[in-house]
């Protein structure tokens, strides 16, 4: 049985103390293996029948952008500064949260400076890792996908998706203080998007649910920092990320109006389960842990924060209105996503939004 079929099984998926209770015991770890269960195909037709994937792969072609010359790694990165300039910018050290009777209450502006320096690290930490499990299903797309327009565009994406990597990590060792290793929730994530044989559940997990928390979290990092050369960087590749997500909707469009209800409730449970971990697991109970602070009350500071119930929030803005271009907000995914606070983004137009960036 996979991890996501343990998890689905169990009856307190909706309980954040069994989401929290998820920890990564591989934190020393160099190398970790997974099982890929999918066939590689081959397609001797090379007719090209898809014209809006063949526009996206012309547009991903000359959008390609270099990570050791393209951005200006002079700039100086001060990163208390930073932590201080973000906190005038977005209303304060506690970001509104009544931190009384807690041990957060006797922080002054050291700890919190080093809260927000150990969370920008964990933070940045988190899109490094991710953008990797990004290549690896991307490659697997490559591999896996039937016919040429998709495996033409996703062999760019790969490109974009080891630049990413490449530029997180510049970042994170040159101008920053610290990497952490995977959160347990993201790699749990990424190992049952590799693990699963079926071309499909590659693309919905990675292009429509990953990315599309990715691009979204980028925007709301993007909008939320002073920092010059970290809002061009998160420019650059919020731009790569927004063809990503389209080629996912593009590829699966249709796919599952004729699926069997069987083979759809696979779908609606990874859905639901990858919603749950991807909205509770951006807490920090890494970093917390690894300064000595107390976890839960670290937990909860971040969970009740203004800006961590808006950064929580937004990370669907655009996963919802995919899925219900795909038909696969269904009854109970809806039901899921009233649940969550989420189905009110279900008619949000980001390819609207995108087109309006240039990205598109």
């Amino acid at each position: 049985m996979s991890s996501t079929e343990e998890i689905i099984g169990r009856s307190d998926i909706d309980d954040l103390e069994a989401i929290l209770s998820i920890t990564n015991k591989d934190v020393d770890a160099v190398a970790h293996e997974v099982e890929d269960n999918a066939h590689a195909i081959f397609t001797w037709d090379y007719e090209r029948s898809r014209p809006a994937l063949g526009k996206l792969y012309e547009k991903a072609k000359s959008s390609q952008w270099n990570a050791q010359t393209d951005l200006p790694w002079e700039t100086p990165v001060d990163q208390e500064a930073v932590v201080l300039a973000n906190v005038m910018a977005n209303g304060g050290f506690d970001g509104g949260v009544d931190v009384s009777g807690t041990p957060l209450e006797k922080w002054g502006d050291k700890e919190w400076i080093e809260f927000g320096v150990q969370s920008q690290n964990w933070t940045l930490s988190q899109f490094m890792h991710g953008e990797q499990g990004a290549l690896l299903c991307t490659a697997k797309i490559v591999g896996s996908v039937p016919w040429v327009d998709a495996k033409y565009y996703a062999s760019t994406q790969v490109m974009d998706e080891a630049r990413h990597m490449e530029v997180f990590a510049k970042y994170l060792d040159e101008k920053l203080s610290g990497h952490y290793p995977i959160n347990a929730h993201l790699r749990l994530l990424l190992d049952d998007i590799i693990k699963d044989s079926r071309w499909d559940m590659t693309y919905l997990g990675m292009q429509i649910m990953v990315e599309g928390l990715a691009l979204a979290a980028f925007g709301f990092i993007h909008q939320m920092t002073t920092e010059p050369l970290l809002k061009q960087l998160l420019r650059y590749v919020m731009a790569d990320e927004a063809r990503h997500v389209a080629f996912g909707v593009l590829s699966l469009r249709d796919y599952y109006h004729d699926m069997s209800a069987n083979e759809l409730a696979d779908r609606e449970d990874f859905i639901i389960y990858a919603s749950e971990l991807m909205r509770d697991r951006l807490i920090g109970s890494e970093f917390a842990r690894a300064m000595s602070w107390n976890v839960q009350e670290v937990q909860k500071a971040v969970l009740e924060s203004e800006v961590g119930r808006m950064f929580r929030s937004m990370l669907f803005q655009r996963i919802v209105p995919n899925l219900k271009k795909l038909g696969l907000l269904t009854p109970k995914v809806r039901a899921a996503y009233t649940r969550l606070d989420l189905i009110r983004f279900e008619d949000f137009d980001s390819e609207a939004a995108d087109r309006q960036l240039g990205f598109l």
